[in-house]
C-alpha cells in the first residue's frame, strides 16, 4: 500500500491545520495507522496512531488535547486535526502502517509502511 500524506502548512501559533493520510493499492483494514512527527536535529517522534479496525486510539502527552486523528472508511483516509499549534509542533509529518501490539504502538520500528511527509511549520 501506498501512502500520500498531505495538509502541511505554514500557520501561526494558535492556528489550525488538518493532515490526511491516503492509502492507495489496499486498506487500512486490519492495521494500526499512526503520526509521528521529526523535527530539525530531533529524533522521530509518536503523536497519535488508530487502529483501523475497532477505533483504538492513542495519543502522546504533548498533543493530547489539541490533536485529534480520525478515520474516513469511505475514502480509506486517516486524518489529524491539529488545533492550538505551537512553534514547538513544526515538524516534518510522517503517516504510517502496521500491526503493533500496544506496547509497542508508539514506537516507530513497530510500523512498517510509511508515507513521504508533510510539513508543518508553526510561526510564533
Amino acid at each position: 500500500v501506498q501512502l500520500q500524506a498531505s495538509g502541511g502548512g505554514l500557520v501561526q501559533a494558535g492556528g489550525s491545520l488538518r493532515l490526511s493520510c491516503a492509502a492507495s493499492g489496499r486498506s487500512f483494514s486490519g492495521y494500526s495507522v499512526a503520526w509521528f512527527r521529526q523535527a530539525p536535529g530531533k529524533e522521530r517522534e509518536f503523536v497519535a496512531v488508530i487502529r483501523w479496525s475497532g477505533g483504538n486510539i492513542y495519543y502522546s502527552d504533548s498533543v493530547r488535547g489539541r490533536f485529534a486523528i480520525g478515520k474516513d472508511n469511505a475514502k480509506n483516509t486517516v486524518y489529524l486535526q491539529m488545533n492550538s499549534l505551537k512553534p514547538d509542533d513544526t515538524a516534518v509529518y510522517y503517516c504510517a502502517t502496521g500491526r503493533p501490539i500496544v506496547s509497542t504502538m508508539r514506537m516507530s520500528s513497530a510500523y512498517s509502511n510509511w508515507g513521504q511527509g508533510t510539513l508543518v511549520t508553526v510561526s510564533s
